[in-house]
C-alpha cells in the first residue's frame, strides 16, 4: 500500500511537471530574464512545506538531533548517500565522465563492503572524493535549458529540467523495492534525519532573509549553477532559462 501512494505521488508530480514543461515550451525563443514565471504558485506550494515543516518535521528532527549520539547520526548518514550514490554513478556515466564514474564506482564498493554497508565512508581517506551528479546536470550537459523554477510539493526548490530527477532517484533508491514494513521507516528515518541535518542552514534562512521564498529560490538556483559547472563556473555564464532544448 505504501509503495502504491509513494508511485502515485511520484507519478502526479510527473505528469504535472510535463504539463508545465509543454507550456515553458510555447515560451522558447523568449528569452526571458524571469526565472520564476510561476511565483505565485510556487509561493502557495512553498507556503504549504514550510508548514508542514514547522509543524511536523522540523519537531522530529530536533528532538532526533537531541536524543542520537553524533556517531550514530553520522553513520545514518553515511548509510543512506552511499544508497542514493547509484544515481550519482548513472548520471557520472550519462554525462561522460568515465574516469570519474569509474571512481564512483569503487567508491560505492568499498563503502558498500569496507565500510559495512555504508555506514562508515572508508573511500574518502583512500582519496575516492564524492561527487554530486543527478539528472538535472546531466540534462544540463546534454544542452537542456533550465525552465521556470518550480517549487514541488514535500519535495521543495526545483525547475521544469530537474524535476524528473526526484523519478530516476526514485527508482535507483533499492530501499523502495524493499517490503514495506522495512522501507516505510526506513525512509520516514532518511526524512527525520536529513531535516536533522539542515537545522543550522534553517536559522540562516530564518535570521537572514526578509523574504525567505526569495531567498531559498535564488540559493537553490545559485548551487544548482555551480554544480552544472562542476564548482568552476564561468564569471559570464547565464543559464538559458526557457533554453532549445526544455524537457
Amino acid at each position: 500500500m505504501y509503495k502504491t501512494v509513494k508511485t502515485m505521488i511520484i507519478t502526479g508530480i510527473f505528469l504535472t511537471l510535463s504539463a508545465c514543461a509543454s507550456q515553458t515550451t510555447l515560451e522558447s525563443g523568449i528569452k526571458s530574464a524571469n526565472v520564476d514565471p510561476l511565483e505565485p504558485a510556487n509561493r502557495k506550494v512553498y507556503a504549504f512545506n514550510d508548514g508542514l515543516d514547522r509543524i511536523l518535521v522540523k519537531p522530529l528532527a530536533k528532538g532526533y538531533a537531541a536524543l542520537t549520539p553524533d556517531m550514530m547520526q553520522t553513520g545514518i548518514t553515511n548509510f543512506f548517500d552511499n544508497l542514493g550514490y547509484l544515481n550519482v554513478i548513472v548520471n557520472s556515466s550519462l554525462q561522460g565522465k568515465l574516469d570519474q564514474s569509474l571512481s564512483d564506482i569503487f567508491r560505492f564498493l568499498f563503502n558498500s563492503t569496507l565500510g559495512v554497508a555504508g555506514l562508515f565512508d572508508v573511500a574518502t581517506p583512500m582519496g575516492l572524493v564524492a561527487h554530486e551528479e543527478d539528472l538535472g546536470q546531466t540534462f544540463a550537459v546534454w544542452g537542456s535549458g533550465q525552465g521556470a523554477y518550480l517549487t514541488v510539493p514535500i519535495f521543495g526548490p526545483n525547475t521544469i529540467r530537474d524535476a524528473p530527477d526526484l523519478v530516476t532517484r526514485w527508482l535507483l533508491d533499492p530501499v523502495n523495492y524493499l517490503a514495506t514494513a522495512v522501507s516505510l521507516p526506513a525512509t520516514a528515518l532518511y526524512v527525520i534525519n536529513l531535516r536533522a541535518n539542515l537545522l543550522d542552514a534553517t536559522h540562516v534562512v530564518d535570521d537572514a532573509a526578509l523574504d525567505p521564498y526569495s531567498f531559498v529560490r535564488d540559493s537553490y538556483l545559485q548551487r544548482r549553477n555551480y554544480l552544472i559547472f562542476d564548482g568552476s563556473p564561468p564569471t559570464d555564464s547565464n543559464d538559458d532559462i526557457f533554453g532549445d532544448g526544455n524537457l
